[in-house]
């Protein structure tokens, strides 16, 4: 490509882009997708994002005419990241370079800023004409995540130094200072004329810069409400890991336009940078050894917009937990269901069954780790809501089992954590027809009936024992419905379907019941030892479905795949249990956040770890991901039996036996805002400081 060449997209329309070989510079809600040497070209996600709305589809820097050779790449920071090419045209003859090109992108909330540093050693000066074309195309991301190709946009205006674009509220600027800036066509070409001495630099920077007035989120005003985790341990991994998941998590903060001091952390990028209420909340929780802070106000935030209607077209039902929170509409187009649907979301969706739940459980717990009690008071009244919800609601046809279908006809057409259209099938690989019943929602609501009354009771509140009762009453309903059979013994069906019967399959679902008191100890045992068999764990962690299934696939999205926040929860309630699989379980999950460098994916392939030794990327997996990252944490306090219960004074660990991780040391974790250092020796003995 020359300077001459306009950026066009490559890419067939329909196609949801590829992100696996991507590089990506975020600070949310704004972020930076480039090719892996740092030219953003026309194809896929490409381009410089804020919000909802892509600004730059194209980017690509010149010398001359050509292109730099890619050399190397490197993060600076979290919020930046240095690309390292080579002009081969320019400097000495001879096979040394003399000259590169250090190309530092760094992204702030509304900004994305290029530093372009040509580096000479060459023994004459070197002159040269550095040239930078960008399009726009002020795209809608559901647009992008579709595959819909660029349409570039020319600039309202371009003179001087910068240009201008803008459309319905959002405006894009750039600025290039010492520049020629000309229009060809539709871009907008930015051209500097250099000359580098000997053993000179010269510098030149372009920045953009991105706004949208109707952008229902913005960074957060206040700094993170948690500190830093220091990790020295026998085991080399789990320091890195941790050091990157939690700048990661930084990265992905947010909070509402119009509640700027309250933070919760954003689902994912690029798709998913707004308020999500499971995903936010699970990450959340996760987080809860390192900070009650964040859960509180992700709490506040959830509570803010609580349901207090019926409303088929959003899903809105009183005292029910939102889904997803955007600026506009986004259109699944990408996204058509099995049966042909086309799905759209309107701008606030409710269409999740198991946020409710998970709200209140989150309560609970943050109470336990010492959330202040004025907090928790607060937040009462909401969870008396909440919890009027799942009996008047969410348990629709009072049988005491939580269900869900889409009555609008074009939202999710399943609302559990696998809301793809697939993702609930029978071993033979038919699919399941609504109303559905989730196992694991079924495990949420029971323990979030029970935590619920528990909390409403300690603060005096009464009315209680109707939210044990009818947990007592799914309980019994569970065991009589959903224990199915197969070659290999009793397990929990994935789920019921419209009539009731179970979804015969062995997923990862069922590990979402332990540690939530739903099951019997001789059910625990089943259900641990299922999970921890060859087909489910593959070795990088619990797979999504059984490779023994028809309907398997190892990038079935929900059908196969191993997502790290999965496998993280079944963890969680193996160690809640007390078992022994914790330790082969925590062996796949960290093995898998050091392959990934500490940024693990929303989901990768589930193939065997006998035939691929390093985990098969998903290519459309969202990285970073919060509760994938979140997953680090929660793999830390499972190992080392991390519980506490401040209410009644105590922090405790019990580490997993045999303990795998030698001497281990860990600062940074908190309760009731007081710091908890914890020493585990080389035998797996822990003392805590509290």
């Amino acid at each position: 490509m020359t300077e001459e060449t306009p950026v066009e997209d490559a890419r067939p329309a329909g196609r949801q882009p590829w992100l696996h070989d991507l590089a990506l510079v975020l600070s949310a809600p704004t972020q930076a997708w480039s090719a892996a040497d740092g030219q953003v070209r026309a194809d896929g996600v490409q381009g410089f994002h804020h919000a909802d709305r892509r600004f730059v589809s194209a980017c690509v820097v010149t010398l001359d005419g050509e292109e730099p050779v890619p050399v190397s790449a490197h993060d600076d920071g979290g919020d930046a990241r240095v690309f390292l090419s080579v002009p081969r045209a320019l400097g000495d003859r001879g096979a040394d370079p003399t000259v590169r090109l250090e190309r530092r992108r760094e992204v702030r909330p509304g900004a994305v800023v290029e530093r372009l540093a040509l580096v000479s050693s060459a023994s004459q000066p070197v002159a040269c004409v550095l040239r930078v074309r960008v399009a726009a195309d002020l795209a809608p991301l559901d647009a992008v995540k579709a595959g819909m190709p660029p349409a570039p946009v020319p600039p309202v205006r371009a003179d001087g130094d910068g240009a201008l674009w803008q459309v319905e509220g959002f405006r894009g600027t750039l600025r290039a200072e010492g520049a020629r800036v000309g229009v060809d066509g539709t871009d907008v070409v930015v051209a500097w004329d250099l000359v580098v001495a000997p053993g000179a630099t010269e510098v030149r920077e372009l920045s953009a810069g991105l706004e949208d007035a109707g952008a229902v989120v913005v960074a957060p005003r206040l700094p993170a409400s948690w500190g830093q985790l220091q990790v020295d341990s026998a085991d080399r991994r789990l320091a890195p890991v941790l050091d990157r998941a939690l700048a990661d998590l930084r990265l992905l903060r947010l909070a509402t336009a119009d509640e700027p001091d309250e933070e919760f952390l954003a689902a994912g990028a690029p798709w998913f940078l707004t308020l999500f209420g499971r995903d936010s909340l699970w990450a959340a929780r996760m987080l809860l050894p390192v900070t009650t802070g964040l859960a509180a106000s992700t709490l506040r935030v959830l509570a803010g917009r609580q349901g207090t209607v019926v409303d088929v077209g959003t899903a809105q039902q009183p005292g029910k937990i939102l889904h997803e929170v955007r600026g506009a509409g986004f259109s699944l187009v990408d996204e058509t269901d099995p049966a042909g649907v086309e799905r759209s979301l309107p701008p606030v969706y409710y269409g999740t069954i198991d946020a409710t739940p998970l709200w209140v459980l989150t309560l609970h717990d943050a109470w336990r780790w010492g959330l202040a009690e004025d907090q928790v008071e607060a937040l009462l009244p909401a969870t008396e809501r909440a919890l009027a919800w799942l009996v008047e609601h969410g348990d629709a046809d009072g049988d005491h089992l939580l269900e869900y279908v889409d009555a609008s006809g074009h939202g999710l057409s399943n609302q559990g954590w696998k809301d793809s259209g697939d993702a609930v099938r029978r071993v033979d690989g038919s699919l399941a027809t609504a109303p559905v019943a989730l196992a694991e929602v079924q495990g949420y609501a029971y323990a979030a009936a029970r935590a619920g009354a528990d909390l409403l009771e300690a603060f005096g509140h009464g009315g209680t024992d109707r939210w044990r009762a009818w947990a007592q009453h799914l309980r019994v309903e569970f065991h009589r419905r959903f224990w199915v059979e197969d070659a290999r013994g009793p397990f929990p069906a994935i789920a019921l379907d419209g009539d009731k019967r179970p979804v015969v399959s062995m997923t990862s679902n069922v590990g979402h019941l332990l540690g939530t008191g739903l099951l019997s100890v001789e059910e625990v045992d089943v259900v641990a030892r299922r999970l921890a068999a060859p087909d489910m764990l593959s070795g990088f962690g619990v797979r999504t479905m059984s490779d023994r299934a028809a309907g398997y696939s190892p990038t079935g999205y929900h059908v196969g795949s191993v997502w790290p926040h999965d496998t993280a929860i079944c963890l969680a309630g193996l160690a809640a249990e007390g078992r022994a699989e914790v330790a082969p379980v925590a062996e796949a999950l960290l093995s898998t956040l050091d392959a990934f460098g500490g940024r693990p994916p929303e989901l990768f392939a589930g193939d065997p770890r006998s035939t691929h030794p390093s985990p098969v990327p998903y290519p459309a997996a969202c990285r970073p991901q919060a509760w994938s990252a979140a997953a680090a944490v929660s793999l830390l306090g499972s190992v080392t039996g991390l519980s506490a219960d401040v209410p009644s004074g105590s922090v405790t660990s019990t580490p997993v036996q045999p303990w795998g991780y030698g001497e281990t040391r860990v600062t940074g974790l908190a309760a009731a805002g007081r710091p908890v250092d914890l020493h585990v020796d080389a035998a797996g003995r822990s003392t805590l400081g509290w």
